[in-house]
C-alpha cells in the first residue's frame, strides 16, 4: 500500500466523497456515477450533491456545496460545464483534497482558457484535480467504483490507465467478460493537473498492482515519462497500446531523418529502452496483462510445447519463432523425459505429441514430467476437442497442476474445439488459469514473458550515459551565430566544422568559391573526388545533379563543376549557390546513415540505419531517445534489418562497429548538449573493415527558429 504522503493516496483510498451533480434520473451519469459508488462496497462516507435536494437511493442529498461537511477527500463535479468554475471554488472553500472532474467542454472543444482557470484555482486552494472529460476511477484497495461505466468490476491485481473515456469504459468491459481482475482502473482525460506520470509513481507502489496497463494517444512529456518508467520496480511491467501509428513529423520534407521519424516509431523505440511491451491490439494487451501479472518470468530459455495434436502443435512451433519463444531442441533429453509419457506412435520431438487419445492422465504425466526437471524453462500446453477424451477432466487436471507449480515456472494453455472447449477456457480464466482458444494468443503472450526478462536483463545491466570528450560549448556559440543572422539550415563548411569540434570524423574536404580554386584543392586532396553543389535551398543534391563522384583528374574536374552549376540552375532557378564541395572520394566500406531529429513528444532522437539514396525506399532504420551509451548505440546499430551485411555477410569483412558506435554515441549527444540543432542527417557515413574506423561523406544540419 502506498505511504500516506503519497499526494494521491486519498484519490484512490478516499474516506469520504461527494457527488456534485448526483442525479435522480435513471441513465443520467450523475445517477449511474453515484449508484456505482454506493454498489460497489466503498464503506466510507458518501455525500450527494444537487440543487434540488429529495433522496436518491436512501440518501439525503445536499443542495449546495457549502452545506458539506469541511475537508472532505475526494469530490466528484458531474455539472454542465458552465457551472463547473464556479463549483471548483465551492469545494476549495470547503477544503476538498481531490477533485474529479467528469464533466466535459474544455481543452477537448478548444477552451483552452477556462481548463487553465480550472488549474489556477486548483493550485490556489492546495487541491488536484483530475480531469476534466473522464469517466472516473475504480480501486480495488477501496472497493470503490467511482465510473459511470459498468458496475461490476472483478477485483484483480491490474492497473488500467486510458486517456480515452469511451474506449475505457469498453475496456472495462472487455476485462469482466475476459475475467480479468483489475486493482485500479483511472481515466486521465485531458491532464489538466494529474498526468500520466503520477498515477504511474502511485501504481509503482500500489502492493495491489502487479501490471500496469496504459492506453494512450499521445505524451506532452516523453523524456519525463521514460525517466518514470526507469525507476518502476522490475517486477512490475508495463503494457501499452498507442494509437496514431501513421502520423508524421512536421519536418518530414527537410532531411531523411525527418521523412523517416514519425512519431510512432519513436515511441516504439522509447517503449523498448525503457522496458515497456507495445501491444499492437487490445487482444495482445489484455493477453499479456493476464500472464505478466500472475506469471514466473522463465529462468531459463527451454522451453516445452505439450500436445495431443500435431497439426496445432505444429502451428505453436511456428509461432514460437515468431515470437522468439527459444524451445527445447536436445533430442535425447527429450526422449529420457517423455519417452515413458507417449505412445509408440507419439513424438517426442519438441512439440511433444501425447495424440488424440491423450487425456487427463496423459496430459498430467507430461505436465508433472516437464515442471520437475529444472532443464525445462516454460510450458505450453495445447489441447484440442477430439470426442475420445472428456476435456473438462483434463481441464480440472491442468489447472490443479498449474496451481501446484505457478510460482515455479511460467505456463499458458490452448483448449482448441467447439462451445464446451471454449467453456473450459472460461473455467480456467475464473479460476485465474492463463488460458486462450487460440494458439497464437497462447504464443504471443509466452513471448511477452521473454521479451519481459530480456528487458529486464538489460535494463539491470551497468550502463552509465557519459558524454563524449567534445567542445559543446564552441558549438553552442557557432549555431547561435548563425541563427542570429536569420539562416537555419548550415552550409558544408559549417557542418562540417561541427562534426570536427564534436570529434566526428568526415571525409577531407573544403568548399571552393570557384573553378579555379576547385581545381587547385582536387590536386591538393588527390584524386579521386567528389564535387557537391553546395547551396541551403537544394536538400537531396542527387536529384538535382548536384553530385559528381570518382573524378580521377583535373580535366573531369572541370566538366563536373560546370556540369553541376548547369544543372543546379536549370532544376532549381531561385537557389541561392554559396560554392563547390570538393571531397576526397572514399573507397569501399558500407554505406549506412546516422542522424538526429527532435520529435514533439521525447524530444531529441537519434537514428541509423542503412544509408545511401534509398534509405527512404527502404526505411531500414531504427531509433533511440538521446542522449545514448556506447552500448545502446550498439544494441541499436544491430537492430536494422541489414545488419548482417555489417558483420561479414556473404564473405564479406566485418565493419568496425566500435568505430559506428562511437559515432552514433557523439550524435546523440550532440543533438542533446546543442538545443538548437533540429536535425542532422550524415549520409552516407562510410562504415570500413573493423579496426579502420568510419567517415561521414556528407553532412546536413538544420537549426531551430525557436529554441526554449
Amino acid at each position: 500500500m502506498p505511504t500516506e504522503e503519497h499526494p494521491l493516496t486519498r484519490l484512490f483510498n478516499p474516506d469520504s466523497i461527494a457527488i456534485i451533480g448526483a442525479s435522480h434520473v435513471k441513465g443520467k451519469v450523475g445517477h449511474t456515477l453515484f449508484s456505482n459508488i454506493i454498489n460497489s462496497g466503498y464503506t466510507g462516507k458518501v455525500y450527494p450533491v444537487n440543487h434540488k435536494g429529495g433522496n436518491i437511493h436512501g440518501y439525503d442529498v445536499f443542495t449546495s456545496v457549502d452545506k458539506l461537511p469541511d475537508a472532505l477527500d475526494l469530490g466528484m463535479i458531474v455539472v454542465p460545464a458552465k457551472y463547473v468554475k464556479d463549483t471548483l471554488l465551492q469545494c476549495g472553500e470547503k477544503g476538498f483534497k481531490h477533485i474529479i472532474i467528469i464533466s466535459s467542454g474544455f481543452a477537448e472543444v478548444g477552451d483552452v482558457e477556462e481548463e487553465e482557470e480550472l488549474v489556477r484555482i486548483a493550485r490556489e486552494y492546495g487541491m488536484r484535480i483530475l480531469g476534466p472529460n473522464v469517466f472516473g476511477i475504480y480501486s480495488a484497495q477501496a472497493n470503490l467504483n467511482a465510473t459511470f461505466g459498468p458496475a461490476k468490476i472483478k477485483k484483480g491485481n491490474i492497473a488500467l490507465i486510458s486517456q480515452s473515456g469511451a474506449l475505457g469504459i469498453a475496456m472495462i468491459g472487455m476485462t469482466a467478460e475476459q475475467y480479468l481482475g483489475l486493482s485500479a482502473i483511472v481515466s486521465v482525460g485531458n491532464k489538466a493537473d494529474i498526468n500520466d506520470m503520477e498515477l504511474i509513481d502511485y501504481l509503482a507502489n500500489d502492493d495491489n498492482t502487479e501490471a500496469i496497463m496504459i492506453y494512450m494517444e499521445g505524451l506532452e512529456n516523453g523524456a519525463e515519462f521514460m525517466e518514470k518508467i526507469k525507476k518502476m520496480p522490475h517486477d512490475k511491467p508495463v503494457i501499452a497500446i498507442k494509437a496514431g501509428r501513421s502520423e508524421k513529423g512536421a519536418t518530414a520534407v527537410a532531411s531523411h531523418t525527418g521523412s523517416l521519424a514519425g512519431s510512432d516509431k519513436v515511441f516504439s523505440a522509447a517503449f523498448e529502452q525503457v522496458g515497456i511491451l507495445r501491444a499492437e491490439t487490445l487482444t495482445d494487451a489484455f493477453n499479456w496483462s493476464r500472464v505478466l501479472s500472475s506469471s514466473p518470468l522463465p529462468i531459463r530459455d527451454n522451453t516445452v510445447i505439450i500436445t495431443n495434436g500435431g497439426g496445432v502443435g505444429v502451428l505453436a512451433a511456428d509461432a514460437a519463432e515468431d515470437y522468439e519463444i527459444p524451445l527445447l531442441d536436445d533430442q535425447t533429453f527429450l526422449e529420457r523425459t517423455f519417452g515413458d509419457k507417449i505412445p509408440p506412435f507419439g513424438s517426442t520431438k519438441n512439440p511433444i505429441d501425447l495424440t488424440g487419445q491423450a487425456g487427463r492422465e496423459q496430459y498430467e504425466a507430461a505436465m508433472r514430467g516437464a515442471l520437475e526437471d529444472d532443464d525445462v524453462g516454460s510450458i505450453i500446453a495445447l489441447y484440442c476437442e477430439t470426442g475420445i477424451t472428456d476435456p473438462m477432466e483434463t481441464t480440472e487436471s491442468l489447472k490443479e497442476i498449474y496451481c501446484e507449480y505457478r510460482d515455479k515456472k511460467p505456463m499458458v494453455f490452448t483448449f482448441v474445439g467447439g462451445d464446451f472447449v471454449g467453456k473450459c477456457v472460461d473455467w480456467l480464466r475464473k479460476n485465474g488459469v492463463p488460458a486462450f482458444t487460440e494458439t497464437q494468443e497462447a504464443l504471443s503472450s509466452m513471448g511477452a514473458l521473454f521479451k519481459r526478462k530480456k528487458a529486464i536483463n538489460r535494463l539491470k545491466g551497468k550502463d552509465t550515459i557519459k558524454g563524449p570528450e567534445a567542445s559543446f560549448s564552441k558549438i553552442n556559440d557557432m549555431v547561435n551565430d548563425i541563427r542570429a543572422k536569420g539562416r537555419y539550415i548550415l552550409l558544408e563548411d559549417e557542418g562540417r566544422k561541427i562534426l570536427e569540434l564534436a570529434g566526428i570524423p568526415m571525409a577531407q574536404g573544403k568548399v571552393v568559391k570557384s573553378l579555379e580554386e576547385c581545381v587547385s584543392t582536387a590536386e591538393k586532396i588527390g584524386y579521386p573526388v567528389v564535387l557537391k553543389v553546395v547551396s541551403e535551398d537544394i536538400i537531396h543534391k542527387s536529384d538535382a545533379g548536384g553530385i559528381a563522384l570518382n573524378l580521377e583528374n583535373r580535366e573531369e574536374v572541370i566538366d563536373a563543376y560546370q556540369a553541376i552549376i548547369s544543372n543546379s540552375r536549370r532544376k532549381y532557378p531561385h537557389a541561392r549557390i554559396k560554392g563547390m564541395s570538393v571531397a576526397e572520394m572514399l573507397k569501399g566500406g558500407e554505406e549506412v546513415i546516422i542522424g538526429g531529429t527532435t520529435d514533439p513528444s521525447f524530444g531529441p532522437v537519434v537514428m541509423f540505419g542503412l544509408g545511401g539514396v534509398y534509405v527512404e525506399i527502404l526505411e531500414d532504420v531504427c531509433f533511440r531517445v538521446a542522449p545514448i551509451s556506447k552500448r545502446e548505440s550498439r544494441r541499436l546499430i544491430g537492430q536494422i534489418n541489414s545488419f548482417p551485411i555489417l558483420v561479414g555477410a556473404r564473405g564479406q569483412k566485418r565493419k568496425d562497429l566500435d568505430a559506428l558506435s562511437d559515432m552514433v554515441h557523439r550524435i546523440s549527444f550532440l543533438l542533446t548538449e546543442v538545443d538548437a540543432i533540429s536535425e542532422i542527417d550524415l549520409n552516407p557515413v562510410k562504415a570500413f573493415e573493423h579496426g579502420k574506423g568510419c567517415k561521414s561523406v556528407d553532412v546536413r544540419i538544420t537549426l531551430k527558429r525557436e529554441v526554449k
